[in-house]
């Protein structure tokens, strides 16, 4: 039961929630990319993907000083369909300004841009 509760005790809040449906819409992301789609500093970022990571829900990669995070694979049968149930929910919520901020921030990075600039090019502001 305890690990039930730490999973909705991570699923508590509005910006893992926010991360975890930009997460659903794609592959895998970079800390960077959730700081500019979020507005959000690297800092908070990586304190809120520690805690859905901790909750079995993601799994990283790293590459030099970039850690990416997607969906982990190996999830258990209540984590997918908790999941499920999230990518329902959050279809309906407002999330246009984070999706164009990222769709945005993915172009301009595919083109000339390494997650070192995200910071720089586009400042985070604190929540």
């Amino acid at each position: 039961m305890r690990a039930l509760s730490d999973l909705y005790a991570a699923l508590a809040d509005e910006t893992r929630l926010q991360m975890l449906a930009l997460l659903l819409e794609n592959d895998e992301l970079c800390v960077c990319d959730l700081v500019v789609a979020l507005q959000i500093t690297q800092s908070k970022a990586s304190r809120h993907l520690r805690i859905l990571r901790n909750a079995g829900l993601l799994e990283d990669r790293r590459e030099a000083l970039w850690v990416h995070y997607r969906l982990a694979p190996g999830m258990d049968a209540s984590r997918r369909t908790i999941l499920s149930g999230l990518k329902e929910a959050v279809a309906s919520q407002d999330l246009d300004h984070p999706r164009r901020r990222l769709r945005a921030w993915l172009r301009s990075r595919a083109k000339d841009a390494a997650c070192a600039d995200g910071p720089r090019r586009s400042p985070a502001v604190t929540r």
